[in-house]
């Protein structure tokens, strides 16, 4: 059997459950005992019921999160591109194969969402462009 981490990140929403890898046992089995939340929202984490985090712990759990953070920011962006591929795959087909009909059931909505985006990225470029 291939060495285990002592601790396991069980993804959740806006952050983690952090559990204890136990295998010395005398069936050998594998138990996982919680023993802290990680919030990456807030960027902070505390121990679960009466459990003390070891500096060790709580090292690992800092690197769990900073990594975490990091997964998350490069989705982000990987998104965003995702939707730049979209909106040239919508615009395609507007153009060539979309109906009077599908036409008319989308217009409105994706005309108000391209413009409310167009703000929106317009304030923020001015905001950076007087910055520096």
């Amino acid at each position: 059997m291939t060495d285990l981490p002592e601790l396991y990140f069980r993804v959740r929403d806006n952050g983690a459950a952090v559990f204890r890898i136990n295998t010395e046992n005398r069936e050998r089995r594998i138990e996982m005992d919680q023993i802290a939340v990680v919030n990456t929202n807030r960027g902070d984490f505390k121990a679960q019921g009466d459990h003390k985090l070891s500096p060790d712990d709580e090292t690992v759990i800092n690197d769990w999160m900073q990594a975490r953070l990091a997964v998350l920011a490069a989705r982000d962006v990987d998104d965003i591109h995702r939707a730049i591929d979209h909106l040239n795959l919508t615009a395609q087909w507007a153009q060539a194969k979309a109906s009077d009909d599908q036409l008319e059931q989308i217009t409105d909505d994706l005309l108000m969402a391209m413009h409310d985006l167009r703000s929106v990225l317009v304030r923020k470029k001015a905001d950076r462009l007087s910055k520096g």
